[in-house]
């Protein structure tokens, strides 16, 4: 956690929070389900010991909860703090993408 009491590396694009917030904020999932979207939107395999991990931890910090069991699997879903702390990190990624590409912009017009 970081001193702001956010999740810690929920700022990186291949962070595992992020990205099972991010399959979240589509409707609830199980494990298995979250690691295959996962795979699909972000072509990154997660091992089962990181993504239950940060399952874990996000339930923690109140930013997912457990659903009941359907046959034998438990979904999660996005709470209403999970939702304000993915926009958050969108927000933050976004002035870093929008800062990264005016920049390039900027020095491929010097190097032409």
């Amino acid at each position: 956690m970081t001193k702001r009491g956010k999740v810690a590396g929920l700022r990186r694009a291949n962070d595992p929070p992020l990205l099972i917030l991010t399959s979240l904020a589509e409707g609830p999932k199980h494990g298995y389900a979250l690691a295959r979207d996962i795979g699909e939107f972000a072509g990154v395999e997660l091992s089962p010991g990181a993504l239950y991990g940060a399952i874990a931890r996000l339930e923690e910090r109140g930013l997912i909860e457990a659903l009941p069991e359907v046959e034998r699997r438990r979904p999660y879903r996005l709470t209403d703090a999970g939702s304000g702390e993915l926009t958050q990190a969108m927000r933050d990624m976004r002035r870093v993408v929008d800062a990264g590409t005016h920049r390039l912009g900027l020095m491929r017009g010097r190097l032409a």
